[in-house]
């Protein structure tokens, strides 16, 4: 089991009957239900792509000063930089404003720094470099809006700057000729939610004006849309037209590079939605940034020679699985980093090494924040100083967070999802204590649990055919506000477990009624994934086609498995007849007797839980807790009496146990005495029932 917590959503009474009786499918009705939209005007409205964007480009604060500067360095023959982020964002960013000059004839080169090398953002030996190579007009995309000194830097050589960007503003804006940024206090742009790639989008349609906007559009929604949903943006609004337009315009994309990548990556000639931008072709342009080769995944979004393109896209792919090696090394010392952590610093997880690779450690951090369900923030040391890369969990601000601790830091920059720092080596100590506190005092003294959200626990699995999950894809595009819907199985069967792919992973069969799904529970294993074959289980997943020699069939991708917490019609009757009997109620011979434990049934029971429960209480499942038990019992109803044999272990003072929703609490408490079962309150009322209708004894 991956989470401690499954969060099931609550689904308003005649909601998916309702918008089912309104023409939509069962599972899309489920799901749109689950997120509040319970009428078909709603569900028309939230479902609505638009075919062109919202709002006039020239909403943004400065962009028309960004436009003059940039058409009178285009009428002036200047020759220009266009200074990107190293990640997907930048990159696609960097990729459109170059083309786009480059189609109005503009002598422009593109600059991406290193990760390792020259850390994130504006520098000013970048900037030297660049003026000396006689760059007059230096445009930054997705990154520039705290290059305060920077910007100072580049006026002093008599190099003007224009600022996009789509980070959150500090209190203080360069000094540039134009600073283009929605998060600017002082922007009326409508949609504040932009990534980087979308800003440099808006920037490209103001310079080609209004007549051709379409046009300029069609060309590059198609990278924004990577850019976008590898930046983990709202979709919703503006990003939900660039993402739902790029998505159905890859195919005919205008990038040599971009199909080069497809190729390589197994994508030629298949339907591509967000999932597969966000887990395939992302990861890839990624990994070049990551592993400071920036430059390589931006050359080929821009070339236009396929040898030289196909070549580039093995080289990305050859770089993204050097990257996984190196991220699971990270991943792995990490996790054996958090086990010796004490619990008060497990709000906010901050950890620091030299031997990290700098420019994976971000990606690390967002795994340990799905994990353990708070923050992260991962610092690779260098020296005295180390850079670190942070991820959010559950709405946290990090941004903010950053902030408040910025006394102890050198510099950082981001939004509320993900932000990047510098901080002194000796004041990582100091820092974690004040995060751990500032997470304390916003999200609760709770120490953090791993929570998995369910959106749909599927109570007709009948219903689940091809033309429904298909038409899943309607609710296209996934991001941020809009989840990748994520399904529940209670109560099937664990039909087949079986490790495939190295023993890597687990391809596995469910069952429940009539329904079978097949799935595949990738980086899991029949040994570790905590469920027998035959035994009841509760499935999460993700509900996907799985095409394979022109046959397409079901297949769940799936999300976590656990022992189920829902009990079968059998054992929901069995316990009713434990609450009888607990509660004194009257008990036929018949009733007595199925629940009357034998000797040695008490005996294995005791020597079950001693295996369990060490020097700390227990806190488990009841249900499966239950079944573990009665699988060591033996004899006639083993799930009944191991139930009573739990009631009756703590009626004799062996036990500590106490009830809370699905889950018991327990803890031994005999301190080696020995103790008579058949002086259980429990135990004689039963037997007395036995004999006084001559049932005999056990």
């Amino acid at each position: 089991m991956k989470f401690q917590n499954w969060n099931m959503t609550n689904i308003a009474p005649h909601a998916v009957e309702r918008l089912m009786t309104a023409g939509y499918p069962y599972l899309v009705s489920c799901v749109l239900a689950s997120r509040g939209i319970e009428e078909e005007t709603a569900a028309a409205t939230f479902l609505e792509c638009d075919s062109t964007l919202a709002h006039s480009p020239y909403l943004m604060q400065d962009m028309a000063a960004a436009v003059d500067r940039i058409n009178r360095g285009l009428d002036n023959h200047e020759k220009m930089a266009v200074f990107g982020d190293y990640d997907v964002d930048g990159i696609t960013a960097t990729v459109i404003l170059v083309d786009y000059l480059r189609s109005r004839g503009a002598d422009v080169m593109h600059y991406i720094p290193r990760r390792i090398e020259d850390g994130y953002g504006l520098s000013n030996d970048a900037i030297r470099n660049l003026y000396d190579q006689g760059v007059r007009l230096l445009i930054t995309v997705d990154c520039g809006i705290t290059g305060v000194d920077e910007v100072a830097f580049a006026a002093e050589l008599g190099m003007d700057v224009v600022i996009t960007d789509h980070h959150e503003c500090k209190e203080i804006l360069p000094d540039a000729v134009a600073v283009v940024d929605p998060h600017r206090s002082d922007c009326r742009y409508p949609f504040k939610h932009l990534a980087g790639c979308g800003v440099a989008l808006k920037l490209a349609l103001a310079l080609g004006g209004v007549d051709r906007e379409g046009a300029l559009f069609a060309r590059y929604c198609t990278l924004a849309a990577i850019g976008t949903v590898a930046d983990v943006m709202q979709m919703s609004g503006e990003n939900r037209t660039i993402v739902s337009r790029g998505l159905a315009s890859i195919d005919h994309s205008d990038f040599i590079g971009l199909h080069a990548l497809l190729h390589e990556s197994g994508l030629t000639n298949k339907e591509i939605t967000s999932v597969q931008i966000g887990f395939v072709l992302a990861p890839r342009i990624n990994a070049a940034g990551r592993m400071g080769a920036a430059d390589k995944a931006a050359d080929l979004l821009l070339c236009d020679d396929p040898i030289v393109a196909a070549e580039l896209a093995k080289e990305l792919c050859a770089l993204n699985r050097e990257r996984q090696s190196v991220e699971q090394t990270i991943y792995t010392q990490a996790l054996s980093l958090i086990e010796e952590m004490p619990v008060e610093q497990r709000h906010a997880l901050v950890l620091s090494s030299s031997e990290w690779h700098q420019g994976v450690v971000g990606i690390v951090a967002s795994r340990l924040s799905e994990k353990f369900s708070c923050p992260s923030f991962m610092i690779h040391l260098s020296g005295d100083v180390g850079k670190g890369s942070c991820r959010s969990w559950g709405g946290f601000n990090l941004f903010a967070a950053l902030e408040d601790c910025s006394d102890l830091l050198l510099g950082f920059g981001g939004h509320e999802l993900a932000a990047g720092f510098t901080i002194q080596a000796e004041n990582i100590p100091v820092f974690r204590e004040r995060m751990n506190g500032y997470v304390r005092s916003h999200c609760g003294e709770g120490v953090p649990v791993s929570s998995l959200d369910i959106d749909v626990s599927i109570d007709k699995p009948g219903c689940v055919t091809l033309a429904e999950v298909d038409a899943l894809s309607t609710l296209e595009p996934y991001g941020a506000g809009n989840s990748r819907p994520v399904f529940c199985l209670q109560g099937a069967t664990l039909e087949r477990a079986q490790n495939v792919g190295q023993n890597r992973h687990l391809k596995l069969r469910l069952s429940k009624g009539n329904a079978q799904f097949e799935g595949i529970f990738f980086s899991a294993t029949a040994e570790n994934c905590g469920c027998a074959v035959g035994s009841r289980v509760d499935a999460a997943f993700y509900l996907q086609v799985n095409e394979f020699r022109n046959n397409r069939t079901i297949q769940m991708q799936m999300v976590d498995i656990r022992p189920s917490l829902s009990a079968s019609f059998r054992e929901s009757s069995t316990l009713a007849l434990l609450e009888k009997c607990l509660h004194e109620q009257h008990l036929t011979t018949k009733e007595a007797a199925r629940l009357l434990p034998t000797r040695e049934q008490c005996v294995r029971a005791w020597r079950a839980l001693e295996h369990m429960i060490t020097d700390q209480p227990l806190c488990t499942a009841y249900l499966p807790l239950l079944r573990q038990i009665s699988s060591e019992l033996g004899g006639t109803e083993p799930f009944l009496r191991a139930a009573l044999c739990l009631e009756i272990f703590s009626e004799r003072g062996l036990l500590q146990l106490s009830h809370q929703e699905d889950d018991v609490f327990l803890a031994l408490s005999s301190q080696g005495k020995k103790v008579s079962l058949s002086d259980s309150v429990y135990i004689r009322a039963l037997q007395e029932i036995l004999y006084a209708k001559g049932g005999g004894t056990q």
